[in-house]
């Protein structure tokens, strides 16, 4: 947990204008479409801000920032990844490369995107959907 949650001043300042823009329409396709706790933690080695989004006791996703870059990470399981087979063809190609090259571990595959714009919105979505329905209308 963090002591003091990053304002807009200090997000623009770390990840830079534009990728903040694209982290607060990220947030809100999420937000749109699910109704979610979210909690703000340290990111660890690799990022300075995780901001994940969680329900009872199960994470959606997380976005991440440092110093000129966001990151979108889902965890895809045993049963989500043989959804994501299914559906393979509706991804765009960068989707299927970074599915394709994301190491699988016990629990999953750690899927982590760096998006510097809102190309990839639908495919992070539809990502999203695999996991979880949404739960707003």
């Amino acid at each position: 947990m963090l002591d003091k949650i990053p304002g807009t001043e200090e997000m623009t300042n770390l990840v830079g204008e534009s990728l903040y823009d694209v982290w607060k329409k990220l947030a809100a396709c999420i937000e749109e479409k699910y109704d979610m706790d979210c909690l703000w933690n340290k990111g660890g080695k690799a990022w300075k801000y995780e901001y994940k989004y969680r329900r009872g006791g199960k994470t959606l996703c997380a976005l991440y920032a440092r110093e000129n870059c966001v990151g979108f990470m889902i965890i895809l399981g045993k049963n989500e990844r043989l959804k994501f087979g299914e559906d393979r063809d509706c991804f765009t190609e960068e989707v299927q490369r970074i599915y394709d090259e994301t190491q699988t571990y016990h629990d999953g595959k750690w899927l982590m995107f760096e998006p510097t714009d809102t190309a990839l919105f639908d495919d992070f979505i539809r990502l999203l959907r695999i996991k979880r329905k949404p739960n707003r209308t």
